[in-house]
């Protein structure tokens, strides 16, 4: 099969595997792999961590496919995760997605944040990119446009505010580490699980 495959994943994997480096270590759960380009450079990367590509199961064909082809022996074949219910009954020691807040609904961006509360280990790191809005405004115009044609076409989804990704982060045991600028207006937003 031909390996799926998205533009916007290989520009921006090496400026996001630069933002989270420091925090790789032990496994690593990635929500939403999509393609699967993301698991493959991380892991190709940085050998010493153990990754698992995960997403709903109409996309794990193509992202087993890209892992197979990597040929590499610290990348697990991906696992079907629904953010609404689907977790896997592991602890991990970072959780990362990319570009997934602005295309799910408000409701699943809160369960997903709680799951990840509970399937970090203490001390462990979540990683999230993309963009966010601050203070209720937008950070370009750019993003502006961008929000526009999501809710046109999902009036569920846009691009999320970071007070309230914060908020349910707290809620969910999460400290902001880091809030990185990023290229393209998007960020790479830290947490970690508090130890006590």
């Amino acid at each position: 099969m031909n390996l799926p495959y998205a533009e916007s994943a290989e520009q921006n994997k090496a400026v996001i595997y630069n933002a989270i480096r420091a925090y790789l270590k032990g496994e690593a759960l990635e929500i939403g792999s999509g393609t699967g380009q993301h698991a493959v450079f991380f892991a190709s990367q940085s050998p010493e961590i153990y990754w698992q590509a995960s997403d709903l199961a109409g996309n794990l064909p193509g992202i087993a496919a890209r892992i197979e082809a990597s040929g590499l022996d610290n990348l697990a074949p991906p696992i079907e995760l629904d953010v609404l219910g689907n977790w896997p009954n592991q602890a991990y020691d970072l959780i990362y997605t990319a570009n997934s807040f602005h295309i799910m609904d408000a409701g699943m961006v809160k369960a997903c944040i709680d799951g990840i509360g509970l399937s970090l280990k203490a001390g462990g790191v979540f990683a999230v990119y993309g963009p966010f809005n601050y203070a209720g405004g937008y950070t370009s115009e750019s993003n502006a446009r961008f929000d526009q044609m999501l809710r046109t076409r999902d009036p569920g989804s846009g691009i999320r505010d970071f007070e309230w990704i914060a908020e349910i982060g707290a809620g969910a045991g999460l400290d902001l580490l880091e809030d990185v600028e990023m290229p393209a207006n998007n960020r790479t937003l830290i947490w970690q699980k508090r130890t006590l």
